[in-house]
């Protein structure tokens, strides 16, 4: 039997959730999972510790030493053809392949002939997909992603909102789903504060979209990448997890009031997770593998009142001597600010950049 893979990338999620989750609900489609499943820890020698970087060491099987990927909007050209990711290896062998969200996938690769579907990640500066039905709701994904960095945005257009509803069926959007979302948006009037919980409806439709290319479609090897627990665990895990610190500054009330998020991002998980193991169950050709990278513990949990923040980048870089014609802004994970700016200056951009934070980086036109 030709062998095909299912690969489900939990970003970040480390064993403490997971096995906490597990014991608490015995029940659970993880719970049920880890009772027969084959787990391996992993190490890598990646000299940063971000998902962008490690997931590329996941793709591409060298570590950031050689793939040199340490951000969003990298030109990959060329680390692609030194070190192929898995995707290309697979469509190289004649294979079928799809992906929807992993990191660094866009923009659609020159093999998309060889690929069921194709969604780039959140971080894509544009919303080509394969199929083209579903870029109504990258462009919706991308929208809510810039505009939700820090804290999650209600502005979606109207106009696109329509399109993408009289699209969502054609999408394989549930009726669960959909269900699902309404009453997000009413408890919203009541309860304002659920409204962080859009990030994992984002996840949550796009799994929809996922499954239902997948059952029509049945690649050889596929790929789904979501964000949302970690999504859940870098704001909450103080409120989750209250004794893991020496000292927990965030007040009572704070705590009681999102104490479950993770959790429940957890159980949006564990459906995606029931409705791919019922799939595998009934197409016995596949494998699910579950990949997540590098995990989460208690840092420190002080709360941020202030910040400092680049808001208006065209100002900056006007100050900094640069037309407008000589710098591009990618997308990046706020509070991160990302520009290309031609070879040339590169170097000048980085000292001149470097004087108000030494941690800048820049990223050169090849």
């Amino acid at each position: 039997m030709k062998r095909k893979v299912i690969l489900f990338e939990l970003n970040e999620v480390p064993w403490r959730v997971i096995e906490r989750f597990a014991g608490e609900r015995p029940a659970s489609a993880l719970a049920r999972l880890l009772e027969r499943a084959s787990t391996f820890i992993t190490r890598t020698p990646d000299r940063q510790l971000s998902p962008w970087t490690t997931w590329a060491t996941v793709h591409r099987g060298v570590p950031d030493a050689d793939h040199e990927i340490l951000d969003f909007g990298q030109e990959l050209d060329r680390v692609n053809q030194r070190y192929e990711p898995l995707w290309r290896l697979a469509a190289d062998a004649g294979l079928q392949v799809g992906n929807v969200g992993s990191l660094h996938t866009y923009p659609l690769p020159e093999y998309i002939d060889a690929c069921a579907f194709w969604i780039p990640d959140v971080f894509a500066p544009s919303h080509e997909c394969k199929p083209v039905e579903a870029e109504t709701f990258q462009e919706i994904n991308l929208r809510m992603s810039r505009e939700s960095g820090r804290n999650v945005s209600r502005r979606i257009p109207a106009n696109l909102a329509i399109r993408f509803v009289k699209n969502a069926a054609r999408l394989g959007i549930t009726a669960r789903t959909a269900a699902s979302v309404a009453s997000q948006l009413a408890a919203e009037i009541m309860q304002p504060r659920v409204k962080l919980r859009r990030r994992t409806f984002q996840s949550i439709l796009a799994f929809d979209i996922f499954h239902s290319l997948l059952r029509h479609s049945h690649p050889d090897f596929c790929s789904f990448f979501t964000n949302h627990v970690a999504s859940a665990m870098h704001r909450y895990w103080a409120a989750a997890f209250p004794n893991e610190y020496r000292e927990n500054r965030y007040d009572a009330r704070w705590r009681a009031a999102f104490r479950n998020e993770i959790d429940w991002a957890m159980e949006a998980f564990d459906r995606m997770l029931g409705i791919l193991l019922r799939f595998v169950e009934q197409n016995p050709e596949y494998s699910l593998w579950i990949a997540s990278s590098m995990g989460q513990a208690a840092v420190e949990s002080n709360q941020i009142k202030r910040q400092v923040l680049l808001t208006d980048v065209d100002q900056f870089m006007t100050a900094l001597g640069f037309g407008a014609t000589e710098w591009e802004r990618r997308p990046a994970m706020e509070p991160r600010v990302i520009v290309k700016v031609p070879e040339l200056r590169a170097e000048e951009f980085a000292g001149l950049a470097g004087s108000f934070d030494s941690s800048a980086s820049t990223q050169s036109t090849a």
